[in-house]
């Protein structure tokens, strides 16, 4: 670790170790042996870069905020927390990175948010796979309530 201060490399040592409080990194104090200054680092595990393809088969990096808003919009004047949306995101983000794959379609990010809208309420389900099956008329969007009273 290079010295913010000096500017001596590997001179430095770990005095204390502990999570960050966003729970998703590690705060790190060090002192340099060389100048005797103290300073802090945060050590973030590195994902891979996702990209998203499209319907029309282009290619755009993954963007977390979209499929809250999608989910946000879904959920709106539904008796469902802010907190209970951002970790059901959380477990979908965890489940797109585990996959440990550098791209992945819409249609598989689609499915994971249906997926769990079905499993937190019926009503913000039917709400995003209209939009996101695009239901023609009403007779497919009788379908889609025909399969979750079932």
């Amino acid at each position: 670790m290079k010295c913010p201060y000096c500017g001596k490399k590997d001179n430095t040592r770990v005095i204390d170790s502990r999570p960050a409080e966003d729970g998703d990194s590690i705060r790190r104090r060090r002192e340099c042996d060389t100048c005797g200054k103290r300073f802090t680092t945060y050590e973030k595990v590195e994902t891979i870069p996702v990209i998203v393809i499209k319907k029309d088969n282009n290619r755009e990096p993954y963007d977390r905020t979209k499929m809250e808003g999608g989910v946000f919009r879904a959920c709106h004047k539904r008796p469902i927390s802010a907190d209970q949306i951002e970790r059901m995101v959380d477990e979908i983000e965890a489940a797109i990175f585990n996959k440990e794959v550098r791209e992945i379609s819409s249609q598989e990010i689609g499915e994971l948010v249906m997926e769990k809208l079905k499993e937190l309420d019926s009503v913000a389900y039917v709400r995003f796979a209209s939009v996101y099956r695009e239901f023609k008329d009403v007779n497919t969007f009788m379908d889609e309530l025909k399969k979750i009273l079932e």
